[in-house]
């Protein structure tokens, strides 16, 4: 298992974590989660926020309560599940896709994390990991595909 096995695994766990403190704080409005540690350090408020579902933007082309409107937890096990799948390739198209995915999700990393400061102005400790966990996997996947290109250069 490379590294890049272990930084999508993270962001898988991490994203479960967050829908597992979504789904609970939705069902009992008093539940605490462990990344709650005050009024400005609180991942179930960030999760629980408008921006905590289809990025704060579905709900502009859809009902706020559409299906296509998931919590950006389910994107996220969506995304690095795909991350793995494509993983298990060594074609260069598969190198590709993982690269350009990964830097979407560091976008959209960095337009969550800005809405994190700047609008919610509050620390999540679960969304703090995810961005780490983004940028590993855009490093992680460019080092891998230049091996991939390196490995196709040898052999052809």
């Amino acid at each position: 298992m490379g590294a890049a096995d272990l930084v999508r695994r993270r962001g898988v766990s991490l994203n479960i974590y967050a829908l597992h403190v979504e789904l609970s704080r939705e069902s009992n409005p008093e539940y605490r989660a462990m990344c709650d540690l005050g009024e400005s350090v609180s991942c179930s408020k960030v999760f629980t926020s408008r921006w905590g579902r289809g990025f704060g933007l579905v709900q502009f082309f859809v009902a706020k309560d559409s299906a296509l409107n998931q919590p950006n937890s389910v994107l996220g096990i969506i995304f690095y599940s795909l991350q793995m799948c494509l993983g298990l390739s060594l074609s260069k198209k598969a190198a590709i896709c993982l690269v350009l995915s990964s830097w979407v999700s560091v976008a959209g990393s960095l337009y969550l994390a800005s809405i994190l400061a700047f609008v919610l102005g509050d620390f999540c400790m679960v969304c703090v990991s995810t961005y780490i966990v983004n940028f590993a996997l855009l490093f992680t996947n460019l080092k891998r595909r230049r091996a991939i290109e390196g490995m196709k250069e040898k052999a052809g």
